[in-house]
């Protein structure tokens, strides 16, 4: 029986010397793949899945026609097909697994050979900023105020469940033990036992679950990563970057202060979501907490079995023996279970008292501890009492990989941030105000009356701890109920969680569709009313607006420029620090002007912002909502952070990591660390050297400006103005089984309607990637780069694609996507619309080739990706079994949508198919 392995003879798959291992890697589990297949289906599917992926690779290679593909697929019974597409999805997992394996083993290499250290790493970026003259001292002031902050957020783009998870972490364990080949004979045939179990396993599992996800559902899916993974990482992360400093600065080296740390979204996103408020926010912080302390018990446990020393052989600190009793009396049951052999060891007992602390802590006893500074203090206490007694080498470095952990994770293990749409806010305040034409007033008038309420003293809305009563000045609702009884509750919420979970357990209150200074000064009256301040009666939440079409991105400065000269708003700032977050919608600007029209005011709005933030005196801290598609602000992390505008970045690096891109940048350790590595050593290249002014640029940018007015003017025109667009976007995508999927809590529409403006951006986006279009990613690029070629010549776009970062960058996504497409597979697709196949193909197959053959034509290249060796074979290697599967679910939908769209075995083997596609292309959503 052939196997996939025994069959890349069909092609070239010219990969070099340094990726024999990874050839070996995908040869071994493809093969365990085939054998799982013959034993769980039987031989004779086996040498179906096989004829099925030659055909597809004959399509590829030797430009066989399509339909010697789709022919083999048309009509296939049910059972068969999806039993195919599992098949197909089990394979390319594997070569997933074995590509993230391999990024270990380069990174290993790159170690050992010594020579240099890995490109994008913290010790290539500080020996490059010493290069260029940072000093020791320029360089400790940055770090001292340096915060580089991941924020996980729940969205529909991938359905992988913990279980999985888990069984894939076991397959990745075993590759990375025999990483070097070093295994004997007969471990290697434990660890294929191993695999195959958890393969096997995972086959007989389904991948979707049979209900649709609840908000607790996503918090455990994000808690895998941040308890699971990144909890261990992190102090990890920290001796890396230490013995980088050490190793360029030597003993000028500044201290490590913590400086990295994790934000979620689940469970605070109430935006369009009626699933998540108040009740979630409490849920979802009492879970983190409870989290975070069982691992450091877990911790502690290990520390004690680790911190044997005896009292007759080593000192102690005497402030560590007197807490130690102090805590025995206060925990006397705790200290009865000590036993008595273990007397001597002062360290193991003050391990046993502090664990007994926490667990009063998760009980919310009276004896546990108040926040994570108590729990800190004696875990600096058992380290330094360690140092002054020659216990460093024993036991001292596991202690501060625990500190390490308490400093960053707290005992609130993420920040939460909150999010809700503007609109609520104003129907809130209409309801309390018994003014229904409150939200149709301007901004101006609304932004003088909330001014006016929030600083009119003892009569206002400072002096109101709780929902009012009547009796003042605001004519307030004395009953708020509906929409402003949910809103209050949630900043009742914050005010009552603050002191059990700490000041670091919220994120910023995220305004959404923020669109005036009104709508941030909303957010504090509504906070004063539910009696959410603090001290100096301050509302303690930053408050951040969310800037997310082109239109809202280009009216950001009039927003900040008043909301900075608003007294009551600035006061506000100052007890935040005078800090400002603003964060930037990458999702729908892109889908309401394109990506041409969206990277552009996006740019633009930084360079803006962060003018006015230092002429008023303000520091501002951008936070960038970026999905896992290019069309979402996807892309590498590094190079776009290189690439932002001069003084933009400023030590600070805050953004969301969304969908598929969680699972393969955080859900292996080792990479998890290389992508920490790399975002925080573009923090520092970009904030400590950014690039010297380009006199060049000032034409750039008005050659970008030119393209993204093209751009956008091409976009809008199909997707916004062209009469039967969204029909045909209906039906040459498979959007009607996005939107029916259980993997994700929040709807995927804004309200009823069914037009492209209600459409949120991810199943926008999601629905393009599954047909193999691509389309939101280029439609209107090619128009706006031959506008500018014609305009200003070939050299000089050339010229700016090469040498400005900003459109590099933009022009090497583009052709990532593109890469990614195929125009044939998404035809069959596009037929599904009838008539509408006619009106729209041969335009969008016309922009794709433009496109296509603009930017090869700047590059001077022959085929696409030709500058990127690897994830050109990357992709090479996945089409031959996500080929397939695409065609599976063009027969599938018309099938679907013949019977009437039922929820039955035909929609189940439809979701296998958007599962399995959204694995395979990645970058989905």
């Amino acid at each position: 029986m052939n196997t996939p392995a025994d069959n890349e003879t069909l092609r070239d798959i010219d990969l070099p010397p340094t990726d024999a291992l990874l050839r070996e890697d995908v040869k071994r589990l493809g093969v365990l793949v085939g054998e799982i297949l013959a034993e769980q289906v039987s031989p004779a599917f086996l040498a179906d899945v096989e004829a099925l992926r030659v055909a597809a690779i004959r399509r590829r290679e030797a430009g066989a026609p399509i339909e010697t593909l789709s022919d083999r697929l048309h009509g296939l019974p049910l059972d068969r097909a999806e039993l195919l597409v599992r098949a197909f999805a089990a394979y390319f997992q594997a070569v997933n697994l074995a590509e993230r394996v391999h990024r270990i083993r380069r990174r290993r290499d790159y170690q050992r050979q010594g020579a240099a250290p890995q490109p994008g790493g913290l010790e290539a970026s500080l020996r490059q900023l010493k290069a260029e003259g940072v000093d020791a001292a320029t360089l400790s002031a940055l770090v001292a105020r340096m915060r580089v902050e991941p924020v996980f957020t729940a969205h529909p783009t991938e359905a992988v469940r913990r279980a999985l998870l888990e069984k894939e972490s076991e397959v990745v364990r075993c590759l990375v033990e025999d990483i070097d080949r070093g295994l004997t004979p007969q471990e290697r045939r434990a660890d294929v036992e191993r695999m195959r179990l958890a393969l096997t396993a995972s086959w007989q599992t389904d991948e979707t679950p049979p209900e649709k996800p609840s908000v607790a559902d996503e918090f455990e899916h994000v808690a895998f990563y941040l308890s699971d993974v990144l909890y261990r990482v992190l102090p990890v992360f920290h001796e890396v970057f230490e013995d980088a400093l050490h190793t360029v600065y030597g003993d000028d080296a500044p201290p490590l202060p913590p400086l990295l740390g994790f934000g979620s979204w689940v469970g605070g996103d109430m935006d369009g979501n009626p699933n998540v408020g108040a009740a979630t926010i409490e849920a979802t912080l009492s879970g983190q907490r409870a989290l975070v302390l069982a691992n450091y018990r877990r911790d502690l446990a290990r520390l004690g079995e680790l911190l044997s020393q005896s009292v007759g052989r080593v000192g102690v600190a005497p402030a560590l023996v007197l807490r130690s009793d102090e805590y025995a009396r206060r925990f006397p049951k705790s200290a009865g279970k000590l036993k008595a052999r273990h007397a001597d060891m002062p360290y193991r007992r003050f391990a046993a008292l502090v664990s007994a602390r926490l667990a009063a802590t998760a009980q919310d006893k009276r004896e546990g501890y108040d926040d994570a500074t108590g729990f800190l203090d004696d875990l600096r206490l058992m380290e330094a009492s360690l140092a002054a007694h020659r216990g460093e080498h024993a036991g001292g470095f596991a202690v501060r990989r625990l500190r390490r952990r308490a400093e960053a994770f707290g005992f609130h293990l993420a920040t939460l941030d909150l999010r809700q749409e503007s609109s609520q806010h104003d129907a809130a305040l209409a309801e309390l105000l018994g003014d229904s034409e409150w939200p149709e007033r301007g901004w101006q008038e609304r932004a003088a009356r909330l001014r006016e309420w929030i600083g009119s003293g003892p009569s206002g809305l400072k002096s109101l701890p709780h929902d009012p009563v009547g009796g003042t000045s605001v004519p307030i609702s004395p009953q708020p109920a509906g929409n402003s009884r949910s809103v209050l509750a949630v900043f009742r919420t914050v005010a009552e969680s603050l002191p059990r979970y700490g000041p670091r357990a919220f994120g910023p209150y995220i305004i959404s569709m923020s669109r005036s200074a009104a709508d941030a000064l909303a957010v504090l009256a509504l906070a004063r009313i539910a009696g959410c301040t603090g001290e100096g009666d301050a509302v303690p939440l930053d408050v951040a607006p969310l800037f997310e079409t082109v239109d809202d991105l280009q009216a950001a400065v009039d927003t900040l420029r008043s909301l900075f000269a608003d007294p009551v708003y600035r006061e506000h700032l100052r007890m935040r620090g005078d800090r400002q977050i603003v964060m930037l919608g990458y999702s729908d600007s892109a889908k309401d002007g394109g990506l041409v029209a969206s990277r552009w005011a996006l740019q633009q709005t930084q360079v803006q912002l962060t003018a006015l933030a230092a002429e008023a005196g303000v520091r501002i801290a951008f936070f960038h909502g970026r999905g896992g598609s290019l069309s979402r602000g996807g892309g590498k992390t590094e190079r776009a952070v290189i690439a932002a505008p001069r003084g933009s970045v400023d030590g600070n690096l805050r953004l969301t990591e969304q969908g598929e891109v969680i699972h393969r940048k955080y859900g292996i350790r080792a990479i998890a660390l290389r992508n920490l590595e790399q975002m925080t050593g573009a923090v520092l290249r970009a904030s400590l050297r950014p690039r010297a002014p380009e006199p060049r640029e000032a034409a750039w940018r008005a050659m970008a400006a030119e393209i993204a007015a093209t751009a956008r003017a091409h976009y809008r025109g199909l997707v916004y103005e062209t009469p039967g667009f969204v029909d045909y976007f209906r039906a040459a995508t498979p959007i009607d089984v996005i939107e029916r999927l259980r993997i994700g809590s929040r709807p995927s529409k804004r309200g009823q309607a069914g037009g492209v403006s209600s459409l949120r951006a991810i199943p926008w986006v999601f629905a393009w990637s599954q047909n193999r279009c691509g389309l939101t990613a280029w439609l209107g690029v090619g128009t706006g780069l031959a506008h500018a070629v014609q305009g200003h010549g070939r050299e000089a776009v050339a010229e700016m694609a090469r040498d400005w970062p900003f459109f590099a960058t933009l022009v090497d996504d583009v052709e990532m996507v593109l890469a990614k497409s195929d125009l044939g597979i998404f035809e069959r697709y596009s037929r599904l619309a009838g008539d509408a196949h006619d009106a729209f193909f041969p335009g969008i197959a016309a922009e794709f080739a433009r496109t296509r053959d603009t930017i090869l034509a700047l590059k001077g290249a022959d085929e696409l990706l030709a500058n990127d060796f690897r994830l050109r074979q990357s992709i090479r290697l996945r089409n031959p079994y996500v080929d397939p599967i695409s065609l599976l679910q063009v027969d599938l939908l018309a099938r679907w949508r013949e019977a009437g769209r039922p929820e039955d075995a035909l929609f189940h083997a439809l979701v296998t198919t958007v599962n399995g596609i959204a694995a395979g292309v990645q970058n989905t959503g």
